[in-house]
Formats: structure tokens, C-alpha cells, sequence
């Protein structure tokens, strides 16, 4: 489910004073119910870190960016960014821009940095109990994908994701406005779905962990 701006910049996340310059393009309720603890599976989750049911070897396709839906249309952009040069050396993190990671204060840069997702390249910026923040860049644009884990206000929790962005120039601004379509109505829900899904098949080894 979207939700309004004020779901994201209303609440005291670290991530504010970190990417103050970042423009919030969405924000989304996730379908994951859990406990106070509980934002860490998610990560791995996103990550492509999770472990399979009944503890065996982390598997990618856990990653919500695994759905058939989304790793179709991130796939064709991931295509049209090596056709056109968007995602060449020189366009990244530490490149093209310096990473978050450069801002963070002492606290959050000693703290656990998190794991960085795959198949589509973010990179883990900081971890708590309750936010995860990664980056990506590219000659388009600088954005980063926020988890903060929210109470419910009956005792339990949810996750949201809040997505920044840093557009390069006019060039990246056109870009955002062109893909917002395929992100809000294709890549979003149909990650969405699969990381509800996924999260109720795990429910019984969060249970254990």
C-alpha cells in the first residue's frame, strides 16, 4: 500500500539527517507483520541473503527483486543502461558520487553496515534495529532504499520502504518521470507480493532464529 510522504518524514529516522538532500520519491506499507526484532530477516530478505526453509544455503531468489514481474522489467533496464552507458566505470558509488557511508556518523559507521542486496546492485550503507539503508548510482541518478521498521500500535510491527533520490541534472530528472510508471505500477507490487509471501513462508524459522 502507498502511503503519504508524511509516513516517512514524520517519523525520527536516522536516514533525514544522513540524506537531507535526497528527494523522497514513494513510499510503501509492506505485508511483513512481525515482531520488534524482526527487520533483520527482512534485509536479508531484500538482500538475497535469506536463508531456505529448514536452514540450508542463502538463495537469491528470496530477494522480493527476484519476481518474475520485476526481475523482468529491472532486466530490460539494467539492458537499455549497457546498451546507452548509464551504468558504465565511472557512474557509481565512489565514482560518479561519494557513498553515503561518508556521511554517517561514528555511532552508525562503527555499528553493523548490513549486507548489500543482489541481483540489482545496492550497497548496504548502515543497519539498526529498526532502518536499513542501501545506495545505488548511476549516470542518471543517486538513490537509496530505505527499510524502517514500524510499530503497529496493537503490539506488533511492519515494515516500510521509503525510496530517495539525488537526479543528475535534467537528464536525470526526465529519467525518474519516465520510469515512475513501471516502478509505482509493475516492479513495486509485484516485489511487494513476493516479499509477502515470502515472509509468511518464513514465518516458522524467524520463529526459531
Amino acid at each position: 500500500m502507498r502511503l503519504p510522504a508524511s509516513a516517512h518524514t514524520g517519523r525520527p529516522w536516522r536516514v533525514h539527517a544522513i540524506a537531507g538532500d535526497f528527494a523522497l520519491a514513494d513510499v510503501w506499507r509492506l505485508p511483513t507483520p512481525g515482531g520488534p526484532d524482526d527487520l533483520i530477516h527482512l534485509v536479508r530478505q531484500f538482500s538475497g541473503t535469506a536463508p531456505r526453509t529448514g536452514g540450508a544455503a542463502p538463495e537469491q531468489s528470496s530477494s522480493p527483486f527476484a519476481h518474475p514481474v520485476a526481475a523482468t522489467l529491472l532486466g530490460l533496464r539494467w539492458k537499455l543502461g549497457a546498451l546507452l552507458g548509464w551504468d558504465g566505470p565511472g557512474t557509481g558509488i565512489g565514482a560518479r558520487v561519494p557513498s553515503l557511508r561518508e556521511r554517517l556518523p561514528d555511532d552508525l559507521r562503527d555499528g553493523p553496515r548490513g549486507p548489500d542486496a543482489r541481483p540489482i546492485p545496492f550497497r548496504s550503507v548502515y543497519t539498526t534495529r529498526d532502518e536499513w539503508l542501501a545506495e545505488i548510482a548511476n549516470r542518471t541518478v543517486h538513490a537509496a532504499l530505505h527499510l524502517g521498521w514500524v510499530p503497529d500500535g496493537s503490539g506488533g510491527y511492519h515494515a516500510q520502504m521509503a525510496v530517495l533520490v539525488k537526479p543528475n541534472g535534467r537528464f536525470g530528472r526526465a529519467y525518474l518521470a519516465g520510469i515512475k510508471p513501471f516502478r509505482r505500477f509493475g516492479v513495486y507490487p509485484a516485489m511487494f507480493e513476493a516479499a509477502g509471501r515470502r515472509w509468511q513462508e518464513t514465518a516458522a524459522l524467524r520463529a526459531t532464529d
